[in-house]
């Protein structure tokens, strides 16, 4: 009697193939963490919100009133994050320019006036009377697509400088003096990472990359020591603690400290600061930390840095995945996207914690506001739609 010999050929094969099909469409971790955090971020803007009516400035409001418009900001950005993930990376690439173009008309009608809208002196919204847009925000997501895209094009030159680095430069700089004029020097900062970081992991020659880096740290210690009130923040954080500073620049940082050594290990419990009772200015954007790490201790702060590490892992694993398979902007973009989210992340941590000078940047996807929470969504849709790319594509599909 003979007997046929296995195909062990078309075993693996058919094994592979089943392997594939049971693949997740979609990186659900990261899609819990994201919601997560929103949710997490609109309890803790409601804690620290909740005092707020009882001061002159917010005497017309409800004690819900940033929970309602907080929970409405995050539906209205899921629905838009839902919508952007229907877009194909590839016309993403194809809108990039037009979308930085658009973006930079708008951070110019901002100092234009009677259309900007100003706010403790800054100018940088748009009013549509409904909301307020704030253009800075986009343009942290299209300078990751924008940098992406030219990354992408310019291949061949990124090892010089005249048609390499340049024309990347001008673009960024120009951006940089439009909100520079607003001012919003911690907007700007992000966006010169976001720029920075891609045409590095784009190839950018790396002597080019250490110059400019110099000249950035030259630029931004030049623009501090030319403003005067900037100046005094810095001296202000470096000692916060003398009775000049902590009754003025260093106020919020102070405060902030307070916050973060009354909770301790565990904290005070979930309503139960003090500070965000009027001590600790905008206590539901900026420093929306510090009541966290006021209520609910070292564990509540630990927890958001875990969860904001995980989605930074995950954008680099995923642009990592893109590169391999030769999807070099959707590659970038994830990359891009965590730099973002990481840098910004990193920055208002550090400021809530003293480890840097206090700066006006929100906490990504946690903090009070439509536009931030708005586009942090849209930017993960795209992070969440170039990982469903690559999911298809190894299972042998086109998207």
């Amino acid at each position: 009697m003979k007997f046929a010999a296995p195909d062990f050929n078309g075993a693996t094969a058919g094994k592979s193939l089943a392997q594939r099909s049971k693949m997740m469409e979609y990186d659900q971790p990261l899609v819990w963490v994201v919601i997560l955090l929103m949710l997490f971020g609109m309890v803790m803007v409601y804690s620290a919100s909740i005092s707020l009516p009882d001061s002159p400035k917010y005497a017309q409001y409800k004690n819900a009133h940033f929970l309602i418009r907080q929970a409405t900001f995050i539906a209205i950005s899921l629905v838009a994050g839902l919508l952007a993930f229907r877009v194909r990376i590839e016309d993403w690439q194809k809108l990039a320019p037009y979308l930085f173009v658009g973006t930079l008309i708008l951070l110019f009608l901002v100092l234009v006036p009677g259309i900007g809208k100003g706010v403790n002196g800054a100018k940088r919204w748009l009013s549509f009377k409904v909301f307020n847009l704030q253009p800075s925000e986009l343009m942290k997501l299209f300078v990751v697509l924008y940098a992406a895209d030219y990354t992408v094009r310019k291949q061949q030159f990124m090892h010089k400088l005249t048609k390499g680095f340049l024309p990347m430069a001008g673009a960024v700089g120009l951006v940089g003096l439009l909100l520079l004029l607003e001012p919003d020097l911690g907007a700007f900062g992000v966006i010169v990472c976001i720029a920075m970081g891609i045409l590095f992991l784009g190839g950018i020659n790396g002597v080019w990359f250490g110059g400019i880096g110099a000249t950035l740290v030259a630029t931004f210690s030049l623009v501090i020591m030319l403003s005067p009130w900037r100046r005094e923040r810095i001296f202000a954080y470096l000692n916060p603690w003398t009775e000049e500073n902590a009754l003025g620049k260093a106020y919020q940082l102070s405060h902030s400290l307070i916050a973060f050594g009354r909770g301790e290990l565990f904290g005070v419990g979930l309503g139960g600061s003090v500070e965000k009772l009027h001590y600790l200015p905008e206590a539901h954007t900026d420093f929306l930390l510090a009541v966290i790490g006021e209520e609910l201790g070292f564990v509540g702060v630990l927890a958001v840095v875990v969860m904001f590490y995980w989605i930074i892992k995950r954008s680099f694993d995923i642009g990592r995945q893109a590169i391999a398979i030769d999807l070099t902007f959707a590659g970038l973009t994830a990359k891009g996207i965590g730099i973002w989210i990481g840098v910004q992340a990193f920055i208002n941590m550090g400021v809530n914690l003293g480890l840097l000078p206090t700066k006006g940047l929100t906490l990504p996807l946690m903090s009070y506001g439509g536009s931030g929470v708005l586009i942090n969504c849209i930017g993960l849709a795209i992070l969440l739609r170039i990982d469903y790319e690559n999911r298809l594509r190894m299972r042998g599909g086109r998207p």
